[in-house]
């Protein structure tokens, strides 16, 4: 068994500042090997900051920590706040980060398996337009 704590004094500058727009640090929990692990990370977005688009070959969820954030897939944009799950199926385009005017910080839990960073930008630029 493992007990983890998120925190952000434990947070590191991200390794991949490419795919992430603004400031964003992170706190590894786990690292999946194999498929038969989950991969867990704590993400700390400053206000405005965000993923670029990306699509898992698995399912992602993630769980809001603290602060107000925002997640867009093709078909809609939510915000989200502290306490909400967000459930992203394998395979959909999608991206998330905090809001222009709030920091945010999410715990991400998923299978082991590639992300594709290199997905369309699409309407990525438009940010908070029609979140709701």
């Amino acid at each position: 068994m493992e007990i983890v704590r998120v925190q952000r004094t434990q947070a590191r500058p991200t390794d991949t500042p490419q795919n992430f727009g603004g400031t964003v640090t992170m706190q590894r929990f786990r690292q999946a090997k194999n498929p038969a692990m989950a991969d867990m990370v704590a993400v700390f977005f400053e206000a405005g900051a965000r993923t670029r688009p990306h699509i898992h070959a698995s399912d992602q969820i993630l769980y809001v920590v603290e602060g107000h954030g925002i997640v867009a897939t093709e078909a809609e944009r939510r915000l989200i706040r502290a306490g909400d799950i967000v459930v992203i199926p394998a395979g959909e385009w999608h991206w998330h980060g905090a809001t222009a005017t709030s920091a945010m910080c999410h715990l991400s839990v998923r299978p082991a398996g590639p992300t594709e960073w290199n997905a369309p930008l699409r309407d990525w630029s438009t940010y908070m337009e029609g979140a709701r």
